[in-house]
């Protein structure tokens, strides 16, 4: 189950809104709803959770970049609306990469033999498939999703909570999130 909530500053302080995220398949569509919320193009923060999961802070300015804080990537990925928060950007991935790489393979046959030729690491003689490669438990999959945090650390400190007070929030992270905003009552209102 996934609870989602916009937290937007205003002049008179924040104003807190829960969003329901069926029509946002990307980052992009996430950043234009957190915009929508926005007073003066001011801060608007997106916060999703994963019950105990993980959670994730999108946190829009106006029309800069979004920053992006993620609580368990590895969690994240497991999730269709973590996958939104998952750019390349923030895997440090080459954007599209991924897309050109599965277009090369159905244009190319990439295991190394020529059609028709036996693949000698499979048909070996001590019948073991691939004698003569490394370890495989040595093996580094570069599109892996790492372990825990991911992202912008700074993305809530000059609102009042440091990285390390981030990196510590697991449950009921939107709650001291909003305590660290003074946004604690209005947050009530949509939880």
């Amino acid at each position: 189950m996934y609870f989602a909530a916009l937290l937007a500053r205003t002049e008179d302080g924040w104003e807190a809104s829960d969003t329901e995220l069926d029509d946002v398949e990307t980052l992009s569509d996430l950043t234009d709803l957190a915009r929508e919320a926005s007073v003066d193009e001011d801060t608007v923060l997106v916060y999703i959770e994963q019950e105990d999961a993980w959670f994730g802070v999108v946190r829009v300015d106006g029309e800069e970049d979004p920053r992006i804080y993620i609580s368990d990537a590895s969690a994240a990925a497991r999730s269709s609306y973590g996958e939104i928060l998952l750019t390349d950007e923030l895997l440090g991935r080459e954007p599209g990469a991924d897309d050109e790489i599965a277009a090369l393979e159905e244009l190319v046959d990439l295991d190394g033999t020529e059609d028709g030729e036996p693949d000698e690491a499979k048909d070996s003689a001590d019948g073991r498939a691939g004698a003569d490669d490394p370890d495989p438990d040595l093996d580094h999959d570069p599109d892996a999703v790492p372990a825990g945090p991911l992202g912008d650390l700074g993305v809530l400190a000059d609102l009042g909570l440091s990285e390390k007070q981030l990196l510590t929030l697991r449950t009921d992270a939107l709650v001291e999130i909003a305590d660290a905003l003074g946004a604690a009552e209005v947050l009530e209102t949509v939880r």
